[in-house]
């Protein structure tokens, strides 16, 4: 079946607007922007583990920060000194598009981790530990 040719003169025209690069395609579960510590000399690993398989933003490499950009907040990293002390071990909630391409990855980075069942039906979530030690529940982002 061939489409009939349109006899409108269709040409586009250059938007002049700025433009506004999309946000990550990640985000956190929390209220304000979240402060993590993190050892001194993982600033490689967190940033292929934040950056590269959870394709947050990195902010501050040029001032020597540990800084990854969300959707909606960022996530701080104070670095200190060996031994690190936590006042918690609550983890970080982490928002994903897709859990099972973030389940994949893991696999494949061969990180270990645990798949979670929860109340309602359908809701899993993959609970795991950054290069930092950090707790991270990753979930699946539900738009309404």
């Amino acid at each position: 079946m061939e489409l009939e040719q349109s006899r409108i003169e269709f040409k586009p025209v250059r938007d002049r607007r700025r433009h506004m690069p999309e946000p990550p395609p990640v985000r956190l579960v929390a209220v304000a922007d979240v402060h993590m510590p993190s050892a001194a000399g993982w600033e490689t690993q967190l940033d292929d583990f934040y950056v590269k398989l959870f394709r947050f933003e990195r902010e501050g490499a040029a001032s020597g920060h540990l800084t990854y950009k969300s959707e909606n907040f960022r996530l701080y990293f104070d670095v200190l000194e060996p031994p690190i002390h936590r006042d918690d071990f609550r983890p970080i909630g982490i928002e994903v598009p897709i859990l099972s391409v973030i389940e994949q990855q893991l696999i494949e980075h061969e990180l270990e981790y645990e798949r979670l069942k929860g109340l309602s039906p359908g809701q899993q979530t993959l609970l795991l530990q950054d290069p930092a030690g950090n707790w991270l529940q990753v979930g699946e982002m539900k738009r309404v």
